[in-house]
């Protein structure tokens, strides 16, 4: 059960049904049955109502009158519009963490990229999204610049965990094309922060994001 101030606990069920709809527990498309659902989590309807409000209007759940609340389910186009605005804003943010990131920052990480560097097997699949969502939020955090922040924390909360646990080609397991990619990729990212180099970070921040979002778009059209 949940027992958080009520202000935290609507924050807190939404935090938990993120993480239901990202783990796959509850599909694409499926059904929320709100009532089952607040007695799983332990919370009264009230706040479960609140967290379900959220999730609409961060776009991960969609309401239709007179039919009730569903997992939001994504088409090829909106992948193509969501990884285009990913690699607009994240790109941006890399260039301005460029100059600002800390060295704490540099060395955390450096341990990141070696964690995900450890965890490139296929049952490892969920760990590894799971330590590269923190490892882009560590760079656009750097960023210091807080719209964007809020921005992609909000993009985000859809991609791109979300968006691969869209499609039964992607859900459980890594794409051939990122496991071999990923790595340099991540590391041309960390090689230009450690440089100070906006442009290069800018760069390959934006490669990164394209290529992610090309592979992805390729492998459901399969």
């Amino acid at each position: 059960m949940l027992e958080q101030p009520y202000k935290q606990l609507n924050e807190q069920v939404a935090d938990k049904l993120r993480e239901l709809i990202h783990d796959g527990k509850i599909k694409p498309g499926e059904w929320l049955r709100q009532e089952h659902l607040a007695q799983a989590v332990g919370v009264s309807p009230t706040p479960f109502r609140e967290a379900i409000k959220a999730l609409v209007a961060e776009g991960i759940l969609e309401h239709l009158p007179y039919r009730g609340v569903r997992v939001i389910q994504f088409s090829a186009q909106d992948i193509e519009d969501i990884y285009a605005v990913r690699a607009y804003l994240e790109s941006r943010a890399a260039g301005e963490a460029a100059q600002k990131i800390s060295a704490q920052e540099l060395t955390d990480l450096r341990a990141l990229e070696a964690e995900l560097n450890n965890h490139l097997a296929p049952e490892d699949i969920q760990h590894y999204r799971a330590i590269n969502l923190r490892f882009h939020q560590s760079i656009y955090n750097a960023s210091r610049r807080p719209y964007l922040v809020r921005s992609l924390n909000q993009l985000w909360a859809l991609s791109p965990s979300m968006l691969w646990a869209n499609f039964a080609s992607t859900a459980k397991r890594p794409l051939d094309s990122r496991t071999a990619a990923d790595p340099d990729e991540h590391h041309a990212i960390l090689a230009a922060l450690e440089a100070h180099d906006a442009p290069a970070a800018e760069k390959a921040m934006r490669q990164h994001i394209e290529a992610a979002g090309k592979h992805l778009l390729e492998a459901i059209r399969k």
